[in-house]
């Protein structure tokens, strides 16, 4: 036992004190480092995604995507790369029960030999708002009252009530689906449209999907209650037990590729995130394969510490103009910096396994230890020189400068199919869960004839039933 310093510790049980019984000296510096340290050994919370656990494994490469992407690690099948994968619950603190009604995170990064790779992305298709300016509100919506700290279905309702585009997600949070059994039995979706550059600079729009192969499983209301009430970690303890059994959860890769040369073809906007892409016209494309098959040795160094970002990004990967996705390119790496501190990615778990070099130095809790003369560039005294140059999307862009709604909102078509692609007993369990959010009695008459108005837009039956069970008439 030492101390920080390294000095030997020979009492780590007893204070000193003055006497047997008398008052702890200011002197006994253990005690005060000691003390100090446990102080600090909370770090901020994420302000979503705060829950959340982690694993280790392999990405491979089953299928040839090489003239999609000159992404090094998609270059040719059975090409491997080590990963470190994160699931999470959103809205809520970090020691929430795992069995209560939110989207789950499924953020994946790869160690290539071009650096990282961040796939940040959720376990629906789909998000509740398609502009990050909406972001902030959104979140503070769904979070607790503020006076109360009580999360209340008025605040939510209220709010969404004003961005008809959040009912496609809203199809997906209510369903069955809207509590997994487990993080093992979960889709996963990168949500966001990025890009495919090949080498010779053609660009497609993709979107990923992680399908699992034990399937999809789900907790419905009265199950969640229980395991939940059993358990409030079910979900952490599940994927640890299982990989330390050697029963490694596996994901299949597939994509969706839309040529932007074709996007005005469909009657919603590729770059919409409140939209998926249908796949009888826009089939998926089988990629790879996901294995996790190794837990991580310290919680906070490889859960806590853990920082996603999706504007890491490797060539062969660009971002598209997702108004989303180029707000979350800012604020997830943002966020990190005040988390964590600016030099988040030296530490370990976030830094790349590949060689790499640039001159930001120094700064609150830098560790790399660097001797060399010259931290600038160019220089002639130093070999340093830019990497070779990589296929960017060749797109030219004009326009004005404007604060606008997209074209294309479309905002009820897919909510509607969705919820007519359900069997019966599911349909009625989607109703009965909106109509007990409605019924908040905060919820003005109002605000319901609005939720009523959108969901008969959407599938006019649906409407209809939940005007009947709230005694309401849509005014829309």
């Amino acid at each position: 036992m030492t101390t920080n310093s390294g000095a030997p510790v020979y009492n780590n049980n007893s204070s000193l004190t003055v006497g047997t019984r008398g008052p702890i000296l200011l002197e006994d510096y253990h005690l005060l480092e000691k003390l100090a340290n446990f102080d600090r050994e909370r770090i901020p919370e994420r302000v979503v995604h705060a829950r959340g656990a982690s694993a280790k494994g392999f990405f491979e490469v089953t299928h040839d995507i090489s003239h999609l992407t000159c992404a090094d690690f998609l270059r040719a099948p059975g090409v491997q790369t080590p990963v470190i994968v994160r699931f999470s619950t959103v809205i809520h603190e970090r020691g929430s029960p795992e069995t209560l009604r939110d989207p789950r995170g499924f953020a994946v990064k790869f160690y290539t030999r071009e650096g990282n790779f961040d796939l940040v992305g959720n376990n629906f298709p789909v998000f509740f708002v398609r502009d990050g300016m909406k972001f902030p509100d959104m979140v503070h919506a769904l979070k607790p009252n503020p006076k109360s700290h009580i999360q209340e279905n008025w605040r939510i309702l209220d709010f969404f009530s004003h961005h008809p585009e959040s009912l496609h997600m809203f199809s997906f949070l209510f369903d069955d689906l809207g509590i997994p059994q487990d993080y093992r039995h979960m889709d996963g979706f990168g949500v966001n449209t990025y890009m495919l550059i090949n080498k010779a600079g053609k660009a497609q729009y993709v979107k990923f999907h992680w399908k699992p192969t034990c399937g999809v499983k789900c907790l419905l209301d009265e199950e969640a209650i229980k395991v939940g009430g059993a358990n409030h970690s079910h979900a952490t303890k599940d994927l640890y037990d299982s990989i330390a059994a050697g029963n490694y959860p596996e994901w299949k890769l597939f994509i969706q590729t839309i040529d932007p040369d074709h996007e005005d073809r469909f009657d919603f906007d590729p770059l919409d995130v409140t939209k998926i892409w249908p796949e009888d016209i826009l089939p998926l494309q089988p990629v790879g394969r996901l294995v996790l098959n190794k837990n991580i040795d310290n919680f906070f160094a490889e859960n806590e510490q853990l920082a996603f970002c999706p504007a890491i990004i490797v060539p062969g990967v660009y971002y598209s103009d997702d108004k989303l996705l180029q707000t979350r390119v800012f604020s997830y790496a943002d966020t990190q910096r005040h988390r964590l501190g600016p030099n988040y990615l030296q530490l370990p778990v976030n830094a790349p396994k590949c060689a790499h070099h640039n001159n930001h130095h120094e700064g609150f809790m830098n560790f790399m230890h660097r001797d060399e003369e010259v931290n600038y560039f160019p220089s002639r005294l130093d070999p340093c020189r830019h990497a070779e140059q990589y296929p960017i999307p060749p797109r030219v862009l004009t326009g004005k400068r404007e604060k606008v709604i997209i074209e294309k909102e479309n905002n009820f078509k897919q909510p509607g199919e969705h919820y007519r692609s359900w069997a019966p007993d599911r349909q009625e369990r989607f109703v009965c869960r909106w109509v007990d959010a409605l019924s908040d009695p905060r919820a003005t008459h109002e605000i319901c004839s609005i939720w009523i108005s959108y969901w008969s837009q959407a599938d006019k039956s649906l409407g209809q039933k939940l005007a009947s069970r709230l005694n309401i008439r849509p005014t829309m």
